[in-house]
């Protein structure tokens, strides 16, 4: 049996919580109460003498997040889902009769930051000016036992925040208590991608689901999740990508699918990087991908209107702008700017002497495709500010990829970088059942070599796409990041709700700064 080692505050709201109970009052009430209005609409519509009528009889509920004690009448801060409003509650006001327990003990000693409440009253303007409630009833909803840290706020703007990630993204649920605009940024999260789905299904594309439990993972480079399947006694893997099962929409018969993945990938975590996040993907037939680098510079002008109401979006220093049209230049010649070289023409050997002239890391089991990129990752990447399509990747590089019609060794492809960082991956789909063999299994050679990040054959994929996949383009383009940009966040953490973090060690104090 595990032991729960309290602090001093935490005792003393359990003793708090017991003489409640004690009084009769539940702490924790049937969940029903009348909420009739909001802190946020009350503060947006109260006029004053020209409309204290509507606002005679309010109601609403929230989180206790400061207390003034002024002896027979208290001023506190009460927060609901909309924001702050203070509210004024006086011992003759609620309790009229002879016995003033409600307000002398209930109110004043057994109340802590942190509870929750309902109140009802009236609205009014306190001398200082400041739009408050008038509390006749309050009650008790909820009894908060662990105390919260404190955030002083001043004229409206908060000071001496609490910023310790640790804290913030392993309590997320305290974190935005304590921190309101971290709550902006999700709701944000949500406003963008439903203006993505708006856009989309206003275009005729049709929103699906694939498996997430996958028996073959497809669809990209990268390290799998393995887990077990007890029934069928097989190992099965979290998705990497919903890539393959969104073209085989395509071969059935659908013209536009798209899909909002959840996608696992066992690699590294740090600040644009978590194992678990969140991929839009659409395949699109009978187009290609000139059409989709433009259909992608509408999508993301829209975005950055629906949520900023210009084109221009600050990122830390910089002013990003997505008016359209983006620059393009192929990978090649983004090499040649940032390094100097000409890789155009090179094999793998002589590739491999320019990582080593750069001082960049390869080894045995990096082909081709895999040194190119590790070139423009290290030196080119992080230079394309602005929104820039890197186009035209060499075949080594994209075995899901058709051919370019006009250049020998390259496929139809490109990156989005903004900020110095991939946004977006889209092709002209490789529709040729006989070259997608080839390619995959020139991916498992490369798997042979200690390339975990290879392909895997995907044999009912290949069976798909000899029934006839038409001349497709599709994307995919990474939500996290995405957000990222559009709220101005710096990590990825800062845009999940439940970020992925190292096990809490049981039993381990964490520090708190809490109310004195």
């Amino acid at each position: 049996m595990s032991t729960q080692h309290l602090s001093e505050q935490e005792i003393i709201r359990r003793e708090k919580l017991q003489e409640l109970q004690k009084l009769g009052i539940d702490p924790y009430p049937a969940p029903l109460y009348p909420v009739n209005t909001t802190a946020a609409y009350i503060l947006e519509h109260y006029k004053g003498e020209e409309n204290k009528a509507d606002f005679a009889n309010v109601c609403l509920a929230g989180r206790i997040m400061s207390i003034n004690d002024m002896g027979k009448a208290s001023f506190a801060k009460l927060q609901d889902s909309t924001g702050r409003i203070q509210i004024y509650i006086k011992r003759d006001e609620i309790c009229p009769g002879e016995d003033k327990t409600l307000y002398a003990k209930v109110w004043k000693h057994l109340t802590d930051m942190g509870d929750i409440i309902g109140v009802k009253g009236y609205v009014f303007t306190t001398k200082t000016g400041e739009t408050s409630v008038h509390v006749t009833e309050f009650t008790f909803l909820t009894k908060s036992l662990k105390p919260l840290p404190v955030v002083k706020v001043k004229d409206g703007e908060a000071f001496d925040e609490v910023t310790d990630p640790e804290f913030r993204y392993r309590q997320r649920y305290a974190d935005l208590i304590i921190n309101p605009q971290v709550k902006d940024t999700f709701t944000k999260r949500t406003r963008l991608i439903n203006t993505i789905r708006d856009f989309l299904n206003e275009q005729g594309a049709l929103e699906v689901d694939t498996p997430v439990l996958q028996s073959i993972p497809g669809g990209a480079a990268a390290r799998p999740f393995v887990t077990h399947h007890n029934a069928l006694d097989v190992p099965f893997y979290l998705r990497i990508a919903n890539e393959l099962y969104l073209k085989r929409l395509i071969v059935g018969g659908f013209d536009w699918v798209y899909e909002f993945s959840r996608n696992f990938r066992n690699e590294g975590m740090d600040r644009t990087h978590n194992p678990e996040f969140t991929v839009l993907e659409w395949y699109t037939a009978y187009k290609d991908y000139f059409w989709m680098m433009e259909i992608t510079e509408q999508l993301f002008e829209k975005i950055a209107l629906a949520l900023h109401g210009t084109t221009t979006v600050q990122v830390g220093d910089k002013e990003i702008n997505f008016k359209a049209p983006f620059r393009r230049i192929s990978i090649y010649d983004a090499i040649k700017e940032h390094t100097g070289i000409d890789v155009s023409a090179m094999n793998e050997e002589q590739l491999r002497e320019v990582c080593k002239k750069l001082n960049i890391h390869t080894d045995a089991s990096m082909g081709k495709g895999k040194l190119i990129d590790e070139l423009f990752g290290t030196k080119c990447e992080g230079h394309y500010v602005q929104p820039t399509f890197i186009i035209d990747y060499p075949i080594e590089m994209s075995p899901l990829t058709k051919k370019h019609r006009s250049k020998p060794g390259l496929v139809e492809r490109f990156e989005l970088m903004v900020n110095g960082k991939e946004i977006a991956n889209a092709y002209t789909e490789l529709n040729d059942p006989i070259d997608q063999r080839e390619r995959f299994e020139e991916q498992a050679e490369l798997l042979k070599r200690g390339d975990d990040e290879a392909m895997f054959i995907d044999g009912d994929f290949l069976r798909a796409l000899e029934y006839g996949m038409p001349p497709t383009s599709g994307i995919g383009i990474g939500i996290d990041r995405l957000v990222m940009l559009m709220t101005n966040q710096p990590s990825i953490q800062d845009v999940l709700l439940f970020p992925q973090m190292r096990p809490e060690k049981t039993g381990e104090k964490t520090t708190e700064k809490t109310e004195q």
